[in-house]
């Protein structure tokens, strides 16, 4: 494995870096720890004000910005656009929002000899944080933000096909202003990533990845005893329910899907559509990605963009000749894609039974597993039905009906009608094999802070 931008859409290779050495690796783990002696000792007001001044000069580069990104893993112009966008307002957010939530906080307690109790919220120290190359500035921010804005400082090892992205964030925070050391990018291999979570100054571990990445440095904090959260995949459930809007849905359901050429965990992967409106769903929702345009990301009026990369592709590909060899029905739509770059057709799997191996996997590219229902009770069996936890969404007129149907879903999020969805001021996370922890809001914030209770008491007091 090398650190390359290699272009998704034309397969030239941009830019190679090389691997860190030992020593520099040992020396960027000095670094952040020196500046996390420094950096947890200034103002929470001040180091808010970085956090602000870093989402300002993303919205006044934001071209610059978005280019990178679709240069380097492929996505669309204006979805690139969008990413920087919400990676600002991220900032922005705890730039306003941080000093009040680590204010200290009284505790109402019973201890006759107690004269005061409270928290306060103090950082954890170096954090090691492995991110993933779909939302290459987006991963980043999501937990740097607000860890940065806690004190903490953060060492960023990303994904080895987006390596100016990740050094593009390195400089975004030295160019607002921090000192060196508060967010470092390191180019290293799995040996040196070890090293990183092993390092008695590195106090936590943040990753967003693959379920075998996971399971490999998970195991290796909680060997080390650090506290770590874990963003693994997605195949979330998209409901439709027989009094939902069924052209609304199918085109929410075809956004939800091929947004970012598929490449999102909480992407609706698994449309489940109750018998009665299945074919009208149907028909509306290949009616949709046919209006989906592939081209060069960089085209204004492309919709549909390359995978991230050749392999990227080929694995998607190999997962539904997989499917159709164990039964499934395998049917392309749409405009057909470009001869040159990482495209995948838009296909849509039918007929996936539960003994078919891809039924539990996560297939990250514009394929649709469509689940005929027999009723609700049906549709939310298959939806539970499903090793991974993420997000999920229901679609019906009956708001009400809705949160009971939310109500009974084994996931971290549920949306009622629209697809799971990312903002800033809303958290993420999921449960069984999509992880643990939360990112975003006050939870993101509190993932990686100690809570030090402060009890002042009276000396002549009772114990």
């Amino acid at each position: 494995m090398t650190y390359q931008t290699i272009n998704p859409y034309t397969a030239e290779t941009v830019a190679t870096f090389p691997f860190a050495t030992d020593a520099e690796v040992d020396a960027a783990v000095d670094k952040a720890h020196t500046a996390f002696l420094s950096w947890r000792a200034v103002p929470v007001a001040e180091r808010a004000t970085l956090l602000g001044t870093a989402a300002a000069l993303l919205r006044e580069q934001k071209e610059q910005y978005a280019r990178l990104l679709t240069l380097e893993m492929g996505k669309t112009i204006n979805e690139a656009r969008a990413e920087v966008d919400l990676s600002a307002d991220i900032l922005q957010w705890y730039a306003d929002r941080g000093p009040e939530l680590l204010q200290p906080r009284t505790l109402d307690h019973t201890n006759e000899s107690g004269k005061e109790a409270y928290l306060v919220r103090e950082p954890l120290g170096v954090l090691y944080t492995v991110e993933p190359w779909n939302f290459p500035f987006y991963q980043v921010v999501r937990v740097g933000a607000p860890q940065i804005v806690a004190g903490n400082t953060i060492i960023l090892k990303h994904a080895s096909n987006v390596p100016q992205s990740a050094a593009a964030m390195q400089k975004l925070f030295l160019d607002a202003g921090a000192p060196q050391g508060i967010l470092t990018n390191l180019y290293v291999n799995r040996d040196q990533s070890a090293r990183i979570i092993a390092d008695e100054r590195v106090r936590g571990v943040a990753l967003t990845g693959s379920e075998d990445a996971g399971r490999i440095v998970s195991t290796q904090a909680s060997q080390a005893l650090k506290k770590s959260t874990l963003e693994l995949g997605g195949a979330d459930a998209y409901i439709v329910l027989p009094d939902a809007d069924i052209d609304k849905a199918a085109r929410w359901g075809a956004f939800g899907r091929h947004w970012n050429a598929g490449q999102v965990c909480c992407s609706s992967k698994r449309m489940i559509v109750v018998d009665d409106v299945y074919d009208k769903y149907m028909s509306a929702y290949t009616e949709e990605i046919g209006n989906l345009v592939p081209g060069d990301p960089f085209d204004e009026t492309t919709t549909l963009a390359p995978l991230s990369s050749q392999k990227a592709a080929d694995d998607v590909k190999a997962l539904i000749k997989e499917a159709v060899e164990h039964g499934a029905t395998a049917t392309e739509y749409g405009s057909p894609v470009p001869s040159q770059g990482a495209f995948v057709q838009p296909t849509v799997l039918t007929d996936v039974a539960a003994d078919n191996p891809v039924f539990h996997k996560e297939i990250f590219g514009p394929v649709s597993m469509v689940f005929r229902a027999k009723d609700e009770d049906d549709a939310i069996r298959i939806a539970n039905d499903s090793p991974f936890g993420l997000g999920g969404s229901v679609f019906t007129e009956n708001e009400a009906h809705g949160k009971a149907v939310a109500a009974q879903m084994e996931t971290g999020m549920v949306y009622i009608n629209h697809p799971t969805g990312v903002k800033a001021d809303l958290p993420f996370g999921g449960v069984k094999h999509s992880g643990y922890g939360r990112e975003l809001l006050d939870l993101g914030l509190f993932e990686f802070v100690n809570d030090k209770l402060v009890v002042v008491s009276d000396i002549d007091g009772v114990f």
